[in-house]
């Protein structure tokens, strides 16, 4: 089992939840290939979208429903300072997940994140599991709550 992964579900455990982890037959990198694989709809997958803080150099997460964008600008104002994208070294430096597996929960360094009001019209979203084949069922308001984000219409 990789690092990644194990990191998920340390993260679930700790927080008193059952392990929901699964794994899919094919990729589930972009929120198209993880809501077919789940068999749910597009906006039930909460996609980690990573940006750089020009402030600060750091990486920070917007949790969003698989059918929405960030819309940059948005997203800017509630970091307070200008985004930019967060390269493949500086993500896997901070939260020690790989591009197309970037959990919304178990990184190394918890990133300051805001979480997309559509994903709470669900009962149940899916979020990476830390591996491209990976994917975890948990109700949003849980999953906002253990990836610490802030409620906020961040999308186009």
């Amino acid at each position: 089992m990789s690092k990644s992964l194990k990191r998920v579900r340390a993260a679930l455990q700790s927080a008193g939840l059952k392990d929901t982890v699964l794994e899919m037959p094919s990729e589930t990198r972009t929120a198209a290939q993880a809501a077919d694989a789940a068999g749910c709809t597009i906006d039930q997958i909460a996609k980690s979208i990573m940006f750089r803080c020009a402030a600060t150099g750091t990486a920070i997460l917007f949790v969003t429903a698989g059918g929405n964008q960030v819309d940059a600008a948005k997203a800017s104002a509630f970091a307070g300072s200008p985004l930019g994208k967060a390269d493949a070294a500086l993500i896997r430096a901070q939260t020690g997940f790989a591009i197309g597996g970037v959990a919304p929960i178990g990184h190394l360094t918890p990133p300051r994140a805001w979480f997309d009001p559509r994903l709470l019209e669900f009962d149940l979203i899916y979020g990476a599991a830390g591996t491209p084949r990976h994917i975890f069922g948990i109700a949003p308001e849980t999953l906002r709550s253990l990836a610490r984000a802030e409620l906020a219409s961040f999308t186009v």
